[in-house]
């Protein structure tokens, strides 16, 4: 049986990342790119496609896992009647190219390790030539990738796998370090792995010092700041949405989706919760990114954008894998890349005005850019569109989207207002208040005492809790008191909350986690309205599902208690950082006072 998602950990350098399995198991690694299929594990438990163990010989009593206090190096260790012995693994600071460190401590008695590497690039598609280097080292190439793999023990190879079983008594360390590069360069310098580590604690160390922020939930947003700076691709400054694909959102179901891009309508979550913990630097970065993916035709306007803005994403399906538990099929791109989703118009635009608030500086260009988006949406809000869930069914018109369209125009007039910028502020102020009475009369089903996931059903929709968030309506207009209690008679699932009934609803079968992501916003909600007990309790339930290192993947199954979808996610741990600071009474809230 493979692992469960929660069973993993992270690490990363801010360029590349890897999975690491409670049993020592490496079954997902991306190298170096998060888009190039440049990894030599396929998908979680597939280890016939790619695997890398390093792992005790003998019958584990226990193991225990944790990062190291304020960085990404992972301590695992295993208890065994023999002994005990720990694993510290790491990907330090770019020396060149990325490089996976394990060092194998023995800590008591005398532990029997063994060791299994199975390389397979193209997603387990590519067997690889290995060889030997003049050096001792192993290299493995196939078409544009290759892997060298230093070892301080000898090993060998069996049936397409390198294999090596050693021992370390207390005191004894063995280390391994793996790095890839282009296969037409020639191989890296060997790297010294103590050092290795001790560049990767100091500059995670440093990093985390930089957060400002001083609460009870200190550990907490710590951990998923980490997260966050992990899923960063430091040379643009673009933030992931997940390092993983196709795991499933249900067990064996087909929702299998590739999360390894960076979605528009994140944007201002994630430039919030890096801005407010005092990650300016990073702010900056993913608003500068931003601002160059969707620069161009405001029609073609897409959803989600590559690492570096790449706009091709063109879904396909990788046949020969199984699938984690079986879930197909696997998915490689994203076709919800060439849906009309409005809202993201209103992300884009909010995220701006943000970043004037917070005393980010505009570049010239940036208003120009505003202007032709709202343009465009001038004529475009009044369209059907595919929604924030990005259903794969008919095009609906979706209250959230039409409520982000009032935001993009309220955005436009206030910055008017406010700086002086240049525009149509009268035409956009009518625009605005035109949409708002579209979405109240017809998004509102007086009969529910609710708004609805689109005009004329009477569906309810988790995104409807932003609403009093974005400052559309306040907190205690009856209609969205009516919203948030319709929420938890209808999609709250033990406790945690449904996006939305997936039965018949978008065009595919039924069957998905509770989103972590919305049960933060009903945290928000709760806060936002006075309920501050509720909000605890909820956020207390919610901080339980991080798994021993403080991971969240995107959804949760309660009834079976495991987590679902792909992992880590960033959206949720954006959502605990901001349900955090929305929490701490000494924090001014900016994130979820916003403009009204």
């Amino acid at each position: 049986m493979p692992l469960r998602i929660e069973d993993y950990a992270l690490i990363g350098d801010t360029q590349s990342v890897a999975l690491v399995g409670r049993d020592g198991s490496y079954d997902w690694m991306c190298l170096p790119r998060f888009d190039s299929g440049a990894c030599f594990a396929a998908l979680l438990g597939t280890p016939s496609h790619g695997r890398w163990l390093l792992a005790p010989a003998g019958e584990v009593q226990k193991t225990t896992r944790s990062y190291r206090d304020g960085t990404l190096i992972l301590e695992t260790i295993f208890e065994l009647a023999e002994g005990r012995v720990r694993i510290v693994d790491c990907m330090p600071p770019r020396d060149g190219t990325p490089d996976v460190v394990r060092v194998v401590e023995g800590l008591a008695g005398e532990v029997t390790m063994h060791l299994e590497l199975v390389i397979r690039f193209d997603y387990g598609s590519i067997v690889p030539w290995v060889s030997r280097l003049p050096d001792g080292r192993l290299r493995a190439i196939a078409g544009a990738d290759a892997l060298v793999l230093q070892s301080d023990v000898e090993t060998h190879g069996e049936a397409l796998t390198t294999v090596a079983t050693f021992s370390v008594k207390a005191g004894q360390k063995a280390s391994f370090v793996l790095s890839w590069y282009p296969s037409h360069e020639e191989p890296p310098r060997q790297r010294d792995a103590q050092q290795a580590l001790a560049d990767s604690e100091q500059y995670w160390r440093e990093w985390s010092a930089r957060c400002t922020y001083r609460g009870p939930w200190q550990d907490a947003i710590s951990s998923s700041l980490l997260t966050l700076k992990a899923l960063t691709y430091a040379p643009t400054g673009a933030v992931l949405a997940a390092p993983t694909t196709s795991l499933p959102e249900w067990p064996g179901g087909t929702r299998n989706w590739d999360y390894r891009y960076c979605w528009l309508r994140d944007s201002t979550f994630t430039l919030y919760a890096l801005r407010l913990a005092g990650y300016v630097e990073e702010a900056r970065a993913w608003r500068d990114w931003l601002l160059r993916a969707v620069a161009g035709d405001p029609a073609k306007l897409q959803i989600m954008y590559g690492v570096a803005g790449e706009r091709r994403l063109t879904e396909y399906e990788l046949d020969w894998l199984p699938g984690y538990e079986g879930a197909r099929p696997v998915r490689v791109g994203n076709a919800a890349a060439s849906q009309l989703q409005l809202d993201v118009y209103g992300e884009v635009m909010d995220t701006l005005h943000q970043t004037r608030r917070t005393g980010l500086p505009s570049e010239p260009a940036t208003w120009n850019l505003q202007v032709d988006l709202l343009e465009f949406l001038e004529s475009a809000w009044e369209r059907p569109d595919e929604g924030i869930w990005e259903v794969r069914g008919p095009k609906q018109h979706f209250t959230h989207s039409k409520v982000m369209a009032w935001v993009a125009f309220d955005r436009a007039v206030k910055a008017i207002e406010q700086t002086q910028a240049e525009g149509p502020l009268e035409r956009w102020r009518a625009l605005r208040d035109a949409i708002h009475a579209e979405v109240c009369t017809r998004g509102f089903n007086s009969s529910k005492h609710t708004f609805t996931q689109a005009f004329g059903t009477d569906h309810l929709d988790a995104s409807l809790l932003l609403i009093p968030q974005v400052g559309f309506l306040p907190i205690d207009d009856p209609r969205v008191t009516g919203t948030i209690a319709a929420v938890e008679r209808e999609l709250l699932h033990h406790g945690l909350v449904l996006r939305y009934r997936t039965e018949g609803q978008d065009g595919l079968p039924p069957g998905e986690g509770a989103f972590l992501a919305c049960s933060f916003w009903l945290a928000d909600a709760y806060a936002l309205s006075g309920r501050t007990d509720d909000a605890q309790r909820l956020f207390a339930r919610l901080l339980s599902l991080r798994n021993d290192v403080g991971l969240l993947a995107e959804e949760y199954d309660p009834v079976g208690c495991r987590q679902l979808g792909n992992f880590p996610q960033a959206f949720s741990h954006v959502g605990l950082v901001n349900t955090a600071y929305n929490l701490t009474p000494s924090h001014t809230m900016p994130a979820l006072h916003r403009e009204r």
